[in-house]
């Protein structure tokens, strides 16, 4: 079957797009609480360290975890295939195949931040005592994740596979 030559030019384009919207994702707050008395806006990372600060360690890595690093880890992983396919790389194909299909499979959770925001929203909601609401990073964070899904959804495999051939015939 034929590949698609522009496959990692829409890869890079929806890459691009996920890390332009990653960044208000972490610079906006995430989470608005507002109680009778005060009214607290909280990034992602402040909303960890808040956290740490009232003695919920586990909670607090839960979310920088799934929040900073798988996100940053998928954007390097996608980056590196994308290159690693145009380029001699040191890393087998099988382990740049073990590397998509994780990525893959990962994109599939991404979304569990945006949920927890949701239903912590909607649970919360004691009228004039009490209200969590989604901030303005919400939405970048989901447009992020979106986009992160759809550029490795557009990277072929195959390609991994296609430079391997491609030396083997040049050998010959």
């Amino acid at each position: 079957m034929a590949r698609d030559e522009k496959s990692l030019q829409r890869v890079w384009a929806l890459w691009l797009v996920g890390l332009m919207c990653y960044v208000p994702a972490n610079m906006y707050p995430m989470l608005q609480t507002r109680t009778l008395l005060s009214v607290q806006e909280d990034t992602i990372v402040g909303g960890a360290v808040e956290l740490m600060h009232h003695g919920a360690f586990g909670i607090a890595l839960i979310i920088l975890i799934a929040s900073v690093v798988i996100p940053l880890g998928k954007f390097i992983a996608i980056a590196f295939l994308a290159i690693s396919v145009k380029r001699p790389s040191m890393v087998s194909n099988h382990h740049r195949q073990l590397m998509y299909e994780v990525v893959e499979y990962i994109g599939r959770w991404s979304m569990i931040d945006i949920f927890v925001v949701a239903i912590m929203s909607s649970l919360v909601q004691l009228n004039t005592l009490a209200a969590v609401n989604p901030g303005r990073a919400s939405l970048f964070f989901a447009l992020s994740v979106i986009f992160t899904m759809l550029s490795a959804q557009a990277f072929d495999s195959r390609m991994i596979w296609d430079a391997q051939r491609a030396e083997r015939n040049i050998d010959r």
